[in-house]
């Protein structure tokens, strides 16, 4: 089906899209996994649960998390993210393109697993906060991919769910999207396999920022 030729709002993930924090993630939850004597998990299984709001991401990482331990795992999560918190910076390129995207008339939005403290405090350090017209976090409301993060943003911003194009690199972006009766544009350098994003519906899946400009460009600019 050939998407609208025009979308006034874009969404995008933080982590794994716009923020290169793949890494220090799936080390914080494997480290906390360590500390408490559970099984550490694979790479592949750390790095699915991004994206996801904390507690059902612990207890997807960790089948055998007892309930009592969930505060004690989150607290060892927590500590072990803001230690290497440093070390996460923006993918190269974008901050280019969010200015290239307002300059062309787009609004930007965020649709994030993070909390709203977490997020403010990126937005912050990166100097971002003005870019975006709104954001929402998990911890506001329904975690993706259920459709109430988007719902949010495009009562805030009077934006039909068709004028929206959702872009991010899990396929609980691409799920969220869908459930909101939203385009979506898959990322290849964030969390999720290549593999996974092609099972889910997207209107483009792309492997750099370059590519992520072009896509949208084609998408949305031809009737600009």
């Amino acid at each position: 089906m050939r998407p609208p030729a025009r979308y006034r709002l874009l969404v995008f993930d933080w982590d794994g899209t716009l923020a290169d924090s793949t890494a220090v993630i799936r080390r914080a939850l494997q480290r906390a996994a360590a500390d408490l004597g559970y099984p550490v998990p694979a790479d592949r299984e750390a790095s699915y649960i991004i994206g996801m709001s904390l507690r059902p991401a612990l207890q997807h990482a960790i089948p055998a998390l007892r309930e009592s331990d969930l505060p004690r795992l989150t607290e060892r999560y927590r500590h072990h993210f803001l230690a290497g918190e440093s070390e996460i910076a923006l993918f190269d390129g974008i901050v280019q393109l969010l200015d290239r995207l307002r300059g062309q008339g787009f609004e930007l939005a965020i649709a994030t697993g993070k909390s709203r403290r977490g997020l403010d405090r990126a937005l912050a350090q990166m100097g971002l906060a003005d870019r975006f017209a709104a954001t929402r976090c998990a911890d506001e409301g329904f975690a993706k991919p259920h459709p109430g993060m988007l719902y949010a943003l495009y009562e805030r911003l009077a934006i039909d769910p068709r004028e929206a194009l959702m872009i991010g690199d899990t396929t609980h972006d691409l799920e969220l999207a869908e459930n909101a009766g939203s385009d979506a544009i898959g990322v290849t350098w964030g969390a999720h396999e290549v593999a996974l994003l092609r099972g889910r519906r997207a209107v483009a899946l792309v492997d750099s920022v370059a590519e992520l400009e072009t896509a949208i460009g084609e998408l949305c600019c031809h009737e600009r």
